[in-house]
């Protein structure tokens, strides 16, 4: 059996379909897998070192924009789609593969736009609530489309049936329990903890409204704080450095009742430890939050494709599973009254908690995989 995944840009992408791959290795060591991803993006350090074989094709998406640069970058996107169309034909024909999976990000375009022509087996897995732009064409075209939640549908156009799948979520997070993760974290497990992270770089908005809140609940007794700054949020480090806190590790910060961080590189144990979190929309974030039933106040990134985190954290929102605060709302007295409200309202908490859990798909990697392999027989 040969399986060729098309996917790359952002880990968002990438990781799932790396979740579901070694899943599949794992159930059949004997299976040929493939990746076709870009050399200048993440895809081309995260496949190899995950041990899978990676081809690259040249192509980049088209810019949104009249300006005159932006058109000039557009005709020569177009040419680069030229070239990476007859690229992946000639990877396809010399691979020869039983089913052409693709999982998102322009790369995944022309793939399976080629497969399809060959009339190789195809699908695609979306990852958010609303499609991108490649995986609403490729709807039309694939023979199966896979959606991490149902919304998604309400927003393409499929040739076939579309299948409620879920996202994959790393196995970690779901071995933690809160218990455990308390006595690894040193806090009491009578005090409510709140996890906040604006991703892995970070979003200044949130760290602006939260730098006073933390100086705040570092102070007081009744609640614990870690905060991620997020590797783009440096400088926030050595502002609350200013204001008193203490450096216990590399790009790590404490205070009374918080803690900060550049960092969290064990999410698994904080979020399972977490009464509340709070944070980005990120298909990959959320489906983590489902997976551990978490209460959350999801703040969505207005400058992503198609909005798509809005309608992510909607999907939860709708509900009853979440809280959301829209960016142009986000303040400092905007955050901490809806943290407060929750923190405080211990029934509400645990309703959010449980319609969170119950959104989840656990299976996810089994229910991919069966379907890319129902595909091949």
């Amino acid at each position: 059996m040969k399986l060729l995944f098309a996917t790359g840009g952002t880990a968002g992408h990438i990781n799932p379909a790396l979740a579901v791959a070694s899943y599949i290795k794992e159930q059949h060591p004997d299976y040929k897998i493939m990746f076709i991803g870009t050399a200048d993006h993440m895809e081309s350090r995260l496949v190899p070192n995950a041990g899978f074989e990676f081809k690259t094709i040249d192509i980049n998406g088209f810019k949104r924009s009249f300006s005159p640069k932006a058109i000039i970058e557009n005709v020569k996107t177009v040419g680069k789609l030229m070239k990476s169309e007859k690229e992946s034909k000639n990877i396809i024909k010399e691979f020869q593969p039983d089913v052409v999976i693709g999982f998102g990000g322009y790369v995944s375009g022309p793939v399976l736009d080629e497969a399809a022509k060959l009339h190789i087996p195809t699908c695609i897995h979306e990852q958010n609530a609303y499609p991108g732009i490649t995986n609403k064409q490729l709807a039309k075209k694939v023979d199966k489309v896979m959606l991490t939640v149902e919304d998604a549908a309400n927003h393409m156009e499929a040739k076939c049936d579309v299948v409620i799948t879920g996202l994959p979520v790393r196995g970690e997070l779901l071995k933690k329990s809160k218990f455990s993760a308390r006595i690894e974290l040193g806090i009491a497990d009578d005090k409510p903890l709140v996890l906040s992270f604006g991703g892995s770089l970070g979003a200044a908005p949130l760290n602006e409204a939260m730098f006073d809140i933390i100086l705040e609940d570092a102070e007081k007794n009744d609640v614990y704080h870690i905060h991620s700054v997020g590797t783009n949020g440096k400088e926030y480090l050595e502002k609350f450095e200013a204001n008193g806190f203490t450096k216990r590790a590399e790009n790590v910060y404490y205070k009374g009742n918080a803690e900060v961080r550049l960092y969290i590189d064990n999410m698994d144990t904080c979020m399972a430890a977490a009464d509340l979190v709070i944070g980005r929309a990120g298909a990959s974030s959320l489906s983590e939050i489902e997976a551990m039933g978490k209460a959350s106040i999801l703040i969505p990134s207005p400058y992503v494709a198609e909005n798509h985190q809005f309608h992510n954290a909607m999907a939860l929102v709708n509900r009853n599973a979440a809280r959301i605060l829209r960016e142009k709302d986000l303040t400092t007295d905007s955050l901490k009254a809806l943290m407060n409200e929750l923190i405080s309202d211990k029934a509400e908490l645990a309703n959010i908690e449980k319609n969170a859990k119950e959104m989840a798909i656990l299976d996810s990697r089994e229910r991919i995989a069966d379907i890319i392999l129902s595909l091949a027989k």
